[in-house]
């Protein structure tokens, strides 16, 4: 079975993320990956973000960013 995959840059993780991350992590139906850069600089610097299969999802706080991942899972169901 292939899980969702979420993706995290350190640098956003720095900014804020990390809590986020971390919340994401205790849920063993998701895939959580840390990435260097992923190539969302103007964005990363404005609002916490993840890429969730590959599209990009941003919230104010770490809470609102795991409720719009969440979210956009159950909105868009991979199969």
């Amino acid at each position: 079975m292939m899980l969702p995959i979420i993706e995290f840059c350190i640098s956003n993780l720095a900014s804020g993320s990390y809590k986020a991350m971390e919340m994401l992590e205790k849920d063993p139906n998701l895939d959580i990956m840390e990435y260097s850069c992923l190539s969302y600089c103007t964005r990363c610097a404005e609002t916490l973000f993840a890429l969730v299969n590959g599209e990009f999802v941003s919230g104010e706080t770490p809470e609102q960013l795991v409720e719009n991942i969440y979210r956009h899972l159950e909105e868009n169901p991979m199969f």
